[in-house]
């Protein structure tokens, strides 16, 4: 397990706006207060802290948080240099598999900070 300190970022359009902070603060407090807590392990002990709530999304570099209860809330990530985690895409999951159109907007806002 890593020790120290991570620095979780969120992603942010060219106006200044953070889709991910925005769909977070959307959801209900139970669902947002789990999704928090894992955000905190994620920073405080690394990736590895939280592995039975993540999943590497295969194919891709990407992995996500899951939140199960009576919303299914995912938020799609990245580790980049430098001990950072960048939050890219928060959605509800309705299906089994994480929809493509999801996984290409997470693809897409990663690109553009490139």
């Amino acid at each position: 397990m890593s020790q120290g300190s991570w620095k979780v970022k969120y992603y942010k359009s060219l106006n200044g706006r953070s889709p991910v902070e925005e769909f977070l603060n959307s959801l209900p407090k139970k669902s947002k207060s789990k999704i928090y807590k894992v955000i905190y392990y994620l920073e405080k002990f690394g990736l590895n802290s939280v592995i039975p709530h993540t999943k590497k999304l295969v194919g891709t570099k990407f992995w996500e948080i899951r939140i199960l209860g009576k919303d299914n809330v995912r938020v799609i990530y990245v580790g980049v240099k430098g001990r950072r985690i960048l939050l890219l895409h928060g959605f509800l999951k309705k299906k089994q598999k994480t929809p493509k159109r999801e996984i290409r907007t997470a693809i897409a806002r990663f690109e553009s900070l490139l």
